[in-house]
């Protein structure tokens, strides 16, 4: 069950890192020679498509490369071990974080910032106090967990991405 926290964690930092943008968007393309020799040795994979991507994905992507660049090489090496596990998990499993990840930023900052909080308090428990907290969950009615997804649900929701 760790091991899942952990992967669901890296998940979703890696869904911050370069699936998710912020809400600045391009307005027009960006052209693949405006580029800077880094950006575009970091996205090369992406040069035949890169006209027909959106610009919102092109300006992400550029921004993504700035990020890399800026990296450790262990900062790399983590990351591209998140993306590996990205890469597994199911399309659904994917879409899934992505919606789960839309509806946190959309909630006000002082509640993203309790769900961080009580994430890190999770995240440092000891093995036996986090197997009540599961358990305490578990034995939760279905009304109550209900609830709690209703709760989630019903938060408004962003834009869609490209």
């Amino acid at each position: 069950m760790k091991h899942k926290a952990t992967l669901a964690m890296a998940t979703v930092a890696t869904a911050l890192l370069l699936i998710v943008s912020t809400n600045a968007h391009a307005d027009e393309e960006l052209d693949w020679n405006s580029l800077d020799t880094s950006q575009q040795e970091v996205l090369a994979k992406f040069k035949d498509e890169w006209d027909s991507l959106p610009a919102a994905r092109q300006e992400r992507l550029a921004r993504g490369a700035d990020h890399w660049a800026g990296m450790t090489d262990d900062e790399r090496k983590a990351a591209r071990a998140r993306f590996s596990d990205w890469g597994q998990l199911s399309a659904e499993r994917r879409e899934l974080i992505r919606e789960r990840y839309d509806i946190y930023r959309s909630l006000p900052a002082e509640e993203q910032r309790r769900i961080r909080e009580n994430y890190r308090r999770y995240k440092h428990m000891n093995d036996e106090r986090r197997r009540l907290v599961r358990e305490r969950y578990r034995n939760m009615t279905p009304e109550q967990r209900q609830r709690a997804r209703d709760r989630m649900r019903d938060r408004p929701r962003p834009p869609p991405r490209d």
